[in-house]
């Protein structure tokens, strides 16, 4: 059985300023941000996190690279960028991740498209699926049972992160496409 995640407010906040270092306009946020510049802002420079965690993106409508922000500071664009390959300079949309419960999060990972081939279920982190025994350090589509998973282009947490939650389209992710 699929867990169900709903957002409820009071369980998400965000503030955010135009300048880095937490300089110039400001604005609170407890739900979904789809535009910054419909807020007035060209781009987010700074942001804090004081409770819930975010999924931050490159672009309006929660487009482009994307980030997973937890609670905590974020003075530049380099503290959510990271160390990707492809360092991006601003944030113009937000959202809260309704379902980062990591105690109860299971996640089943599949070879190939469509829910096909070899099959593997984690109920935890994962440094590296070869490690664990996968074939290879690709997946071909996922399921999520419950919770969010954040996964990486490479071993060890590096590169791209894809967020995969369970209250996106019955935590489905048929192909490459999805995430």
């Amino acid at each position: 059985m699929t867990h169900r995640c709903k957002k409820s407010s009071g369980l998400w906040k965000i503030i955010v300023w135009d300048e880095p270092f937490f300089q110039g306009k400001k604005h609170e946020f407890t739900t979904d941000c789809y535009s910054t510049p419909e807020h007035g802002f060209s781009t987010v420079r700074s942001c804090k996190i004081e409770s819930g965690a975010w999924a931050g993106f490159e672009h309006c409508g929660f487009q482009g690279q994307q980030f997973v922000l937890e609670r905590g500071e974020y003075p530049c664009w380099e503290a959510w960028s990271g160390s990707n390959a492809y360092h991006v300079e601003r944030m113009c949309s937000f959202r809260p991740i309704a379902c980062a419960d990591h105690g109860r999060s299971r996640l089943m990972l599949f070879e190939q498209e469509n829910f096909q081939g070899k099959r593997a279920e984690m109920s935890d982190d994962c440094p590296s699926l070869p490690a664990l025994g996968w074939g290879s350090s690709t997946v071909g589509s996922f399921l999520v049972r419950s919770g969010a998973w954040v996964c990486s282009q490479y071993p060890g947490y590096r590169g791209f992160q894809y967020l995969l939650e369970s209250d996106s389209p019955a935590g489905e992710y048929k192909h490459v496409r999805e995430w």
